[in-house]
């Protein structure tokens, strides 16, 4: 859960919105929406995660899908 909650501080504190979720898998799937440079600082951020995270991997594609989300929220379904 840390992982998430320090995720959704970073992405407010850049002006990203999006969400952040654990998956059945274990793994956390990430969307975020936000200005280019703002969006590459996090991805940055996310590759090492907060103090005490284990990142093993980063997977991520980019999409020209606008979805408009308001703010940025942690979702607690497991499934995709």
């Amino acid at each position: 859960m840390f992982f998430r909650i320090s995720a959704r501080k970073k992405a407010e504190k850049l002006g990203i919105s999006g969400y952040v979720k654990n998956m059945e898998d274990k793994t956390v799937k990430i969307e975020a929406e936000g200005e280019e440079e703002n969006l590459k600082n996090f991805l940055d951020w996310c590759r090492k995660g907060p103090l005490m995270a284990k990142v093993s991997r980063l997977d991520h594609e980019e999409s020209e899908d606008i979805k408009g989300y308001k703010g940025f929220e942690i979702e607690y379904k497991t499934t995709d």
